[in-house]
């Protein structure tokens, strides 16, 4: 659908949830935010842009926000169809976007070893079978303008979910396209209940990434998986998700200070699972992915001088009350 003069949100299903990937147009190109997974650009964006009676040639860049399998898995896709598109990721988070088992390893297997969390294998195999990744043609850092004709948009740096999340701003438009640089108090499904935690993994950039989204004063925010806000409900999302990290710390503190300083230090899985519904609403085994937000408050409040870290026997990292 047409939000805004050359704003389009295309909606693609997700399994249980959604990923909205966004096309804006100008007069002489078009430029494409996130490619979603290989049945989001076959099934969903060619044959809207068929109908919308935009040119497929006219696609000259398609910029994903970040590494995510469900952000990428499309590029591939969208390379067969169009091969003078673009790809478009920042330098932090190329390689990922490049690679799917680098992007495994690093992204969602950085807690393996050391936090006994991982991906299913069910989740492993899911993600690979949506995915379909090509070289990156270029790489930003954040600042970049890309002329559409008629119009420019703006390649901001807004890491937080991953190191090199970009968002996109369209000024004619009042719209920022954030991808999953913001994420309220839960991802959700489809029909608007809780998927799992908000999985922000480096808090301080996440904030100061939403702070500045919150300076451009924008009338839309539009988000991979999250309705339109439009209005006050920007001011209203953004605020919730600060809270939200405001909230963890405030629980990491209070399960912290409580034990008895002569008590074993806990696993950050121990903490997630102790903290429960605190942290929100989610199953038992949705709940296990808030030490991606809980490992980044964590590392906060050792920044602070209020936690600390170490190794436990196993090789497991531990957290303590450092006062």
């Amino acid at each position: 659908m047409e939000l805004r003069p050359g704003l389009h949100r295309i909606q693609a299903p997700l399994g249980e949830r959604f990923v909205a990937l966004y096309l804006l147009v100008g007069e002489d190109a078009a430029l494409l935010v996130d490619t979603g997974v290989r049945d989001s650009i076959t099934d969903h964006l060619l044959p809207y842009l068929d109908a919308a009676g935009i040119p497929r040639e006219k696609l000259r860049w398609a910029v994903d926000t970040h590494c995510d399998f469900d952000h990428t898995g499309g590029n591939g896709a969208l390379k067969a169809a169009i091969p003078t598109v673009e790809i478009v990721a920042h330098e932090l988070d190329a390689e990922l976007v490049e690679d799917v088992q680098r992007l495994i390893d690093v992204r969602y297997g950085e807690f393996r070893d050391t936090d006994g969390f991982d991906d299913p294998p069910e989740t492993t195999a899911y993600l690979r079978s949506v995915s379909d990744l090509v070289p990156v043609d270029r790489r930003v850092s954040g600042g970049e303008t890309f002329d559409l004709g008629g119009r420019s948009v703006r390649v901001l740096h807004v890491p937080g979910h991953s190191p090199g999340h970009v968002a996109v701003h369209d000024e004619a438009n009042r719209a920022l396209l954030i991808g999953d640089a913001t994420l309220g108090t839960t991802v959700m499904l489809a029909d608007g209940s809780p998927a799992f935690p908000p999985t922000y993994r480096d808090t301080d950039p996440y904030v100061e990434s939403l702070r500045a989204f919150r300076a451009l004063d924008a009338e839309l925010l539009l988000t991979a998986h999250y309705p339109v806000y439009e209005g006050e409900a920007v001011a209203r999302f953004l605020d919730e998700s600060e809270a939200y990290t405001e909230r963890i710390d405030e629980i990491m503190t209070e399960l912290l200070r409580s034990r008895d300083a002569a008590a074993a230090p806990l696993t950050t899985l121990e903490l997630v699972r102790e903290a429960g519904s605190d942290l929100g609403p989610w199953g038992a085994d949705a709940l296990d992915y808030s030490v991606f937000p809980v490992t980044g408050n964590l590392e906060r409040l050792e920044q602070r001088g209020l936690a600390a870290s170490d190794t436990d026997a196993t090789g497991r990292r531990t957290w303590r009350w450092a006062r």
